[in-house]
């Protein structure tokens, strides 16, 4: 029994998995241009919650690059004090060899576990780490500012008119103008505790607690997108067949497959592609468009992922219309959503889809097609999609 309660109590170390400095610009570039939290999570392979949580410090504003001060000990120079300390040189020919004062070599050595335990990377990183210090912005320094950007705000006044009212009402006195720019950040960088999160509810856009780019295209972003408002009736009841929901089923390491799935008789197509840019994915979608009839391709309806941005050039192709779902809506591609749960049964979460050949795809579509549901009366999409297929001659 104790040694039951022992190995019961045993649990496996926790590692938090966190970004390189490559998926870290990674990440804010693509946020600047406005992508979304999943197709960011996507592209790195992440849940859309860790970049959430990523942006959520900073407000969703990239905090700007740390640089050394020019008289700051450098790496270079630590270790080559770690190494006179082991050759047992005395602390004045380091600091002339340094260029350097003895009491900085002294307080360097001191501060980092004196010379018996000194070592230069881990010294290094304590300096980097001790040199942080948050800046105080204008309105923390300036009571009488904030207070009346405060009020302005709780008129539902923007940051950008208050900051051209300030202006012009304080000409002569740069004490009292602020940028709209710093009224945004003491906004959405709570850990500066300037302004309260409560004032967020007065501004324009509501919706999130992290600032999103100009250029966002999430859902309802798109250019040109025609809304699921606008799909024809023949569409929503079903009746007609050749209208068509599409998305990206997502996998590990980055890995995206292409489903669509035909609102009449469920019938499944999938197809490979090796990213989710959107001129690949546009281009697997029209291919698969010239697979079928026109009859059975009347229109399709999407995301509003940035990977259908060039939706424009697939109608003009096909001459298929796009019509979009509103945002966060995803049940109004209820049986893609559907569907894609199904497929979960074979490419389960965190299977790398990349190494899945179109013919393996081709047979776990053909596998789903040919299972009966109870939607369709228990016939198959198989079956269903045939029939259509026979009545068009």
């Amino acid at each position: 029994m104790d040694q039951g309660r022992g190995a019961m109590a045993v649990k496996k170390p926790y590692h938090r998995v966190g970004f390189t400095a490559a998926q870290n610009d990674e990440l804010w570039e693509r946020w600047k241009k406005g992508e979304g939290l999943k197709a960011i999570g996507r592209l790195l392979g992440k849940p859309s919650s860790c970049i959430f949580n990523h942006l959520r410090p900073s407000g969703g504003i990239r905090p700007p690059p740390r640089r050394r001060s020019r008289l700051a000990l450098t790496l270079t120079e630590r270790e080559e004090i770690s190494r006179g300390l082991v050759a047992g040189r005395s602390l004045r020919s380091l600091a002339r060899a340094l260029g350097r004062s003895p009491s900085t070599v002294s307080r360097e050595i001191m501060r980092n576990s004196g010379p018996g335990r000194y070592r230069a990377a881990i010294a290094d990183k304590r300096a980097w780490k001790r040199a942080l210090r948050p800046k105080l912005c204008k309105l923390a320094a300036n009571a009488q500012l904030r207070q009346a950007v405060v009020r302005k705000l709780e008129r539902n006044w923007s940051p950008e008119q208050i900051a051209g009212w300030l202006k012009r009402m304080h000409p002569e006195n740069e004490a009292m103008q602020v940028s709209h720019e710093t009224i945004y950040r003491s906004l959405y960088v709570q850990a500066r505790g300037v302004l309260k999160k409560e004032l967020l509810a007065h501004l324009r856009v509501r919706s999130s607690t992290i600032r999103r780019s100009r250029h966002d295209t999430q859902k309802g972003r798109l250019a040109d997108t025609i809304s699921i408002r606008e799909r024809p009736a023949a569409a929503e009841d079903r009746a007609v067949p050749g209208h068509w929901e599409g998305d990206l089923l997502c996998g590990s390491k980055s890995s995206q497959v292409v489903t669509l799935v035909e609102r009449h008789s469920r019938y499944l197509m999938l197809a490979k592609i090796p990213n989710r840019e959107t001129r690949t994915v546009v281009n697997a979608l029209i291919k698969q468009a010239r697979n079928l009839p026109d009859e059975l391709y009347k229109s399709l309806t999407w995301d509003n992922g940035g990977e259908l941005a060039d939706h424009r050039r697939f109608t003009m192709a096909t001459d298929i219309a796009v019509y979009f779902c509103d945002p966060h809506s995803p049940w109004q591609r209820g049986s893609n959503e559907n569907t894609n749960r199904l497929l979960r049964q074979y490419m389960p979460k965190g299977t790398d889809l990349a190494l899945l050949s179109q013919a393996q795809l081709n047979r776990i579509a053909r596998q789903l097609n040919e299972r009966p549901r109870k939607t369709l009366d228990f016939h198959s999409p198989a079956e269903r999609f045939s029939a259509c297929v026979a009545s068009i001659g």
